[in-house]
């Protein structure tokens, strides 16, 4: 039986390999720890680690198989697009080890995030998005999940019939009576894939977790963006999906500017999107299921019971998306 992810983690010989290879990595920059490393959160998914440099605070980063392509991707973006990420200050990519030094306080802890900063955030997103579309091996070679939109209806299909195959009381089970409301979105699934295909934005590397607390405001005014597990090749318009709901469910922000913000960054006007944006939120419905399940392939029956609704809560957006 394979020992789940947060329990490997959370074992003081990894803790004890990890803090050697942090140890080793810092000294490789000309500095050196000025304290212990210390636990931040530990995750079915990822974990983190404070780093306490006399460079300043550094910050390591662990993932789960399903996302360990997350150091490789974090170096290509910083040399792809270096005036929207930072360059890691070491990774290995086979142990899905991110090690990077902290920028400052997040969007989200700076304060709540108004008008301005999610439209900053928005034109970041874009300009990092248009910067890759060109990179599609490069970014899927990484191990970027390939969600473009003619692959959705494939995973769709796989993701329900492999759901509706669970025991009855998995969490991520999905009973006859949804089975049928799922497949019944099928065809509405194909048009979307349609329109995605004649859209004015490009299939592009899409964030998939795109929010305040994963952007920093940099020295130019923009803002830089980490935190890039949830990444994926799909249509540009998904990673608004995310931004969408925080802002009308958290937030008193107005989405309109936003969106607006966002259109412009592509030299498109707002109602060249309107037939784009339903059909994007239909196949990120599916993508972030997929997402889901994947965080939880290393998962604790416990952990299975707190989280396992994810995937089928996502997948059932298809029916209102």
């Amino acid at each position: 039986m394979v020992t789940p992810f947060s329990q490997r983690v959370a074992e003081a010989a990894w803790l004890d390999e990890a803090t050697a290879w942090i140890t080793d990595r810092v000294r490789d920059h000309g500095h050196d720890l000025t304290g212990e490393v210390l636990r931040s959160r530990i995750r079915p998914w990822s974990t983190q680690l404070v780093v306490p440099t006399d460079a300043g605070r550094w910050w390591f980063k662990a993932n789960c198989r399903a996302l360990a392509f997350e150091p490789g991707l974090h170096a290509a973006l910083s040399e792809l697009a270096p005036e929207s990420v930072d360059r890691p200050r070491a990774i290995d990519a086979g142990r899905g080890w991110l090690l990077t030094r902290d920028l400052g306080p997040t969007l989200r802890e700076v304060g709540e995030p108004a008008t301005g900063d999610w439209q900053a955030m928005a034109g970041a997103n874009a300009r990092l998005q248009t910067a890759l579309a060109a990179h599609r091996e490069r970014l899927v070679g990484i191990g970027v999940p390939d969600c473009a939109p003619t692959t959705v209806v494939d995973r769709f299909d796989r993701m329900v019939s492999m759901c509706i195959e669970l025991p009855d009381q998995h969490p991520a089970h999905v009973p006859p009576e949804l089975d049928a409301r799922l497949r019944s979105a099928r065809p509405r699934l194909l048009d979307a894939v349609a329109q995605l295909e004649a859209s004015e934005l490009p299939v592009t590397w899409q964030h998939g977790d795109l929010h305040p607390g994963n952007g920093i405001s940099s020295a130019d005014g923009g803002v830089r963006l980490f935190d890039f597990g949830d990444s994926q090749w799909a249509h540009a318009l998904e990673s608004l999906m995310v931004p969408f709901g925080w802002i009308t469910t958290l937030s008193q922000v107005r989405w309109d500017p936003v969106l607006a913000a966002y259109a412009a960054s592509w030299g498109v006007e707002v109602a060249d999107l309107t037939g784009d944006w339903s059909a994007a939120a239909m196949t990120h419905a599916v993508n972030r299921s997929v997402t889901w399940w994947g965080c939880l392939a290393e998962a604790s029956a416990e952990e299975w019971r707190e989280w396992g609704a994810g995937p089928i809560n996502h997948l059932s957006r298809v029916l209102d998306p």
